[in-house]
């Protein structure tokens, strides 16, 4: 309590003082009033005093002492100064009162239940995390009134961070790039039952999804072998190893023999608010080399009127719910001829693909086949940023962190396309495919600003907080066709075994496993860079890679299995006239009633 008193003793010196009662001037016309009447009670008419003349000056007040003799007006005077003051008073009683209650209020909650204020994972750490301020003020306003690192905090303008003008030129090291290639997946080696399990049917990559990066993106799409190039593995704050040793995709994970992998964080080796050039992935940015390029509909809402062709109630039910892995086991001979038909049909052979639109990126996109069984494929497009940039609220940047995972789900029913998942902010949205814009058969995602949620249309979606305050951007800026440079793997969930494709056979598996965080831990209150409020880090810790994604869900969301899952068969929520599938003779029309409809 000592210390608590020490912390609002300073308010009290803020508080207004009270003024200081000065001389108060009566004005002229009532001081001849008072001189008047006075003048005429004690003396006879046409006397002169000069005493009394000097009554008919103005009355003075000094202090709280009554220069000039007291009456009712001065009486009046007085008692409004005075009531005054007294407001003034209950409105600083009324201040100090509420803060000290809150203060109480919030002690004591935590004291009683500490767990109910760990919102997110960095809240954990909450007692280290506070402790690292040098300034016992800052301490002080973060425990008790959730103020942290005010004096960190800058407002937003412009492009994030900065760069120096004796900054570093672009790099030509490409050393990171031997990273990718493993001499383990030789396809050699492979016999037909193995190859079987690594082939990807062709139907996965006819109906690849293209994506817009936003047009005034500041960190694109980044290859996570030069990632891994740029960061040294860090046990919470812990360097593990020095940063001239680099750890590769073939061998990330050997960082789980430190506490299993969950307290590992792939630290940046630089500053990221000066922006060096690894993180901003300007190289990676897609280019379309296509000059006849099919367009997709301008004026497509996504809504779809009544039934979907070719997907009845029965056939949705069927591929809604992939249900759990013990129920397999009735279905095995028909998967088994499903695979050996692919087999037969792709094993072995590339895979033609047309490209119809969209450019290469340096940075590959990782594509994850998973068959479920009944008919069931899922395809995971994993997309990877070494930087996430936080949005922005009251002109407050929230949330950015280091290394960002996002994908899209592709589900496949006997071969054809049902429904997508976008993600975005640790959540997302279903879809079905007939909803989603399309390039010819192949779905357009927009990725956006910053966050690279994904998104099925151009322009603002508003997310958690009402009338827009929170809100991600997308439009059409540069077309990204992953499938241009890719890693495609086969999953089996079961066994928790990742096999390099027929695809991409040389690609490493071991990066995988890595059981950490492609990022940095979210930095400690001390650091300049760092700030909370309303319980929202400026920084937060950096995400876990595709193996934490739900990858074995039973539907099609990322969210737990007994949630329901909503499969939009409209991408907007703007009323539309209704598309009709066919043109039919119309009824009369009658003017009396169609004006009123």
């Amino acid at each position: 309590m000592s210390l608590f008193l020490s912390f609002l003793l300073p308010l009290t010196y803020a508080l207004p003082p009270f003024p200081a009662v000065g001389p108060v001037s009566i004005s002229s016309e009532v001081s001849q009033s008072i001189a008047i009447a006075s003048s005429q009670s004690t003396a006879p008419t046409g006397e002169s005093d000069p005493e009394r003349q000097k009554s008919t000056e103005p009355a003075q007040y000094t202090g709280l002492a009554i220069v000039s003799h007291s009456s009712p007006f001065e009486l009046a005077v007085s008692a409004n100064f005075f009531q005054q003051m007294k407001r003034k008073a209950k409105t600083a009683i009324t201040v100090l009162s509420s803060l000290i209650v809150y203060v109480s209020i919030n002690s004591l909650a935590r004291a009683l239940n500490p767990t109910a204020f760990i919102w997110y994972h960095e809240d954990k750490d909450e007692e280290q995390w506070i402790s690292t301020s040098n300034s016992w003020l800052d301490r002080k306003a973060c425990r008790w009134l959730g103020l942290c690192g005010t004096s960190h905090f800058q407002p937003v303008s412009g492009r994030f961070g900065y760069r120096g003008a004796a900054e570093a030129p672009p790099e030509v090291d490409n050393f990171w790039r031997s990273f990718w290639p493993s001499a383990q997946n030789s396809s050699d080696n492979w016999d037909d039952v193995e190859r079987s399990l690594r082939q990807i049917p062709n139907y996965v990559f006819e109906y690849a999804p293209l994506v817009h990066l936003f047009s005034g993106e500041q960190f694109w799409p980044c290859d996570i072998a030069e990632h891994l190039y740029h960061t040294t593995p860090m046990l919470n704050y812990t360097p593990i190893q020095s940063q001239s040793k680099h750890e590769t995709l073939r061998n990330l994970d050997q960082l789980n023999q430190w506490q299993h992998g969950w307290n590992v964080f792939l630290t940046s080796n630089d500053n990221v608010e000066r922006r060096p050039r690894w993180i901003e992935g300007e190289k990676n940015i897609p280019e379309s080399n296509e000059t006849d390029i099919e367009q997709p509909w301008a004026d497509w809402d996504g809504r779809v009127d009544g039934d979907i062709p070719g997907d009845t109630p029965e056939e949705r039910a069927a591929w809604y719910d992939s249900g759990p892995p013990s129920q397999r086991e009735e279905i095995d001979e028909v998967d088994d001829r499903l695979k050996e038909e692919l087999r037969k049909r792709y094993g072995g052979h590339p895979v033609r693909i047309e490209s119809i639109a969209g450019g290469r990126s340096d940075a590959p996109a990782i594509l994850l086949v998973i068959d479920k069984g009944n008919g069931i494929v899922d395809a995971f497009w994993f997309y990877f940023y070494s930087f996430n940039l936080g949005n922005v609220v009251f002109n407050v940047r929230f949330g950015n962190h280091v290394g960002d995972w996002e994908h899209c789900l592709v589900r496949f029913y006997h071969g054809k396309p049902k429904a997508l998942f976008f993600s975005a902010h640790a959540a997302g949205e279903a879809y079905s495919y007939e909803a989603i814009e399309k390039i010819g058969k192949r779905p357009v995602i927009y990725s956006a600003e910053g966050t690279h949620a994904m998104y099925p249309t151009p322009g603002t979606h508003a997310y958690i907080l009402p009338w827009g305050l929170l809100h991600d951007q997308t439009d059409r800026g540069p077309l990204w066709d992953p499938l241009l440079n890719s890693h495609a793997y086969t999953y089996d969930y079961d066994n928790d075994t990742l096999r390099a494709s027929t695809f991409s056979p040389s690609a490493p598996t071991e990066w995988f496993y890595f059981n950490g965080h492609w990022g940095d831990k979210f930095y400690p209150l001390g650091d300049s860079r760092q700030y909370r409020f309303a319980g929202q880090y400026h920084y937060v810790n950096g995400p876990l890679g595709p193996r934490f994604k739900h990858l074995n869900r039973r539907k099609v969301c990322q969210g737990p299995d007994n949630s329901p899952c909503v499969i939009k068969n409209w991408i907007v929520d703007t009323k539309r006239s209704k598309r009709w599938t066919s043109v039919g003779s119309g009824e009369e029309s009658n003017p009396a009633t169609d004006f009123h409809r």
